[in-house]
């Protein structure tokens, strides 16, 4: 997948209002408990995967369109009508037109920081960045409140990831996966790495060093946090590299012509079916990157031919394909940029520059109430009706579907309390 470069020199490899909760002080973990008690319908999932757009997708040109709009906000493109009366998406996104019934969009997500590499530490953490602190990111949390078969990884990383860690360290970080699999083709397991490029074959080695090292310095080894952190990974990686299990989870050539044609043949549309074979497999979490978004220039025709169409035929594959194998009831879609660009089109590029006050997110599985919209823009799409939605409450609801109170504290590695979410509480009417 490609490389992209986004406009403030950022290289990055295809790189909500509070509801009746907040307003009557229900705390997260009150929600829970209301939750599992059946006060409350919200089915949780139980695996996940986050689509990050990165460059900032425009709203207005996919889920937020405004046909009655000036001619300078409006843009070329019509919108058209979807499988849900009612609601209407670009016309450029006929497959997640006929998907509508599947997933919720939240329209009116609003924040204030239109930088790429802030944004994106934003919503890849539902955290708003602080110099002093680098939260995880949500396949991390997940990693370690979910965990996950021993033979499998936890957390797998598709389209050359940016997403990290963070203060919870090394032994959470995601699995990466350097090139999106060929159609119809076996794919190799020498195509995936750790951190930091450590390769599998790496971390056997390591794994073969430490077990040197564990008969002459037992004691030593105890006390190591790193000897601790790359005996974990390499103990994965030699799990992963002679489990036959892991290697058909990453092996899409075992799927039917039938079920994979849905997801194409871009690198997208087969980061989208690998995702699906992962969590079939067991894989608790997967990110799939797929970057530029970042249409200062000649936004519409790059949206039309370039953007667009991989991405409507990959999702729609994707949602369609979990509910035919019975895996959306449980599994958490999440989408998003880092934020939406301008509702007045820059006429002498020709595009829609950044813009993070108005912006798009998906949501669908687990307990979503699909084949809805939440929230609104005013008839430019300058910003929300109401409060919006902050990326916040919209990280708070995607926990809490996965059964994640995001108000727990972990302590960072010099003792700091920090809670998953620091604010934000999960929205209502999200969820059935």
């Amino acid at each position: 997948m490609a490389i992209h470069q986004t406009c403030d020199g950022v290289r990055r490899r295809d790189f909500l209002k509070v509801g009746a909760i907040g307003a009557t002080g229900l705390t997260l973990s009150n929600y829970l408990r209301l939750a599992n008690a059946g006060e409350i319908r919200s089915a949780k999932a139980t695996s996940a995967i986050f689509i990050n757009l990165a460059g900032g997708p425009s709203h207005m040109d996919t889920f937020d369109p405004k046909p009655n709009a000036p001619s300078e906000y409006r843009g070329s493109f019509d919108a058209i009508k979807t499988n849900v009366e009612g609601i209407e998406i670009s016309e450029h996104l006929p497959k997640l037109a006929q998907q509508m019934d599947k997933f919720a969009i939240l329209r009116g997500v609003t924040h204030s920081l239109a930088a790429h590499e802030l944004g994106s530490l934003y919503v890849n953490s539902g955290n708003r960045p602080i110099p002093s602190i680098e939260f995880p990111s949500y396949g991390s949390v997940v990693s370690k409140e979910l965990g996950g078969p021993d033979d499998l990884p936890n957390y797998v990383g598709l389209g050359n990831v940016s997403q990290k860690a963070g203060y919870l360290g090394v032994r959470f970080a995601p699995i990466t996966a350097s090139t999106a699999p060929k159609p119809g083709q076996p794919y190799l397991l020498r195509g995936v790495s750790l951190e930091n490029g450590l390769t599998v074959t790496d971390a056997s080695r390591r794994q073969s060093l430490l077990k040197d090292l564990d008969t002459t310095f037992k004691s030593a080894e105890k006390n190591s946090q790193l000897l601790d952190g790359l005996d974990r990974f390499g103990q994965q990686a030699y799990s992963m590299i002679t489990s036959s299990r892991s290697r058909e989870a990453f092996d899409t050539s075992r799927e039917s012509p039938a079920y994979a044609e849905r997801f194409g043949k871009t690198d997208f549309g087969m980061n989208c079916l690998l995702a699906s074979r992962l969590i079939e497999s067991g894989v608790r979490f997967v990110t799939i990157n797929y970057g530029g978004w970042d249409t200062h220039k000649d936004n519409w025709d790059r949206l039309k031919t370039k953007q667009l169409p991989p991405f409507d035929e990959g999702l729609a594959g994707l949602l369609s394909g979990l509910a035919e194998k019975g895996l959306l009831a449980s599994t958490c879609v999440f989408v998003t940029g880092e934020f939406g660009r301008t509702p007045k089109i820059n006429t002498e590029r020709n595009g829609r520059d950044h813009y993070a006050r108005a912006m798009f997110m998906l949501m669908a599985g687990g307990g979503v109430k699909t084949g809805q919209v939440l929230g609104a823009t005013d008839d430019r799409a300058l910003g929300p009706v109401d409060a919006g939605f902050k990326p916040d409450n919209v990280a708070a609801s995607f926990f809490a579907n996965l059964g994640i109170d995001a108000h727990k504290e972990y302590q960072t590695n010099i003792g700091r309390p920090v809670m998953i979410v620091r604010d934000g509480e999960p929205i209502s009417q999200l969820f059935a």
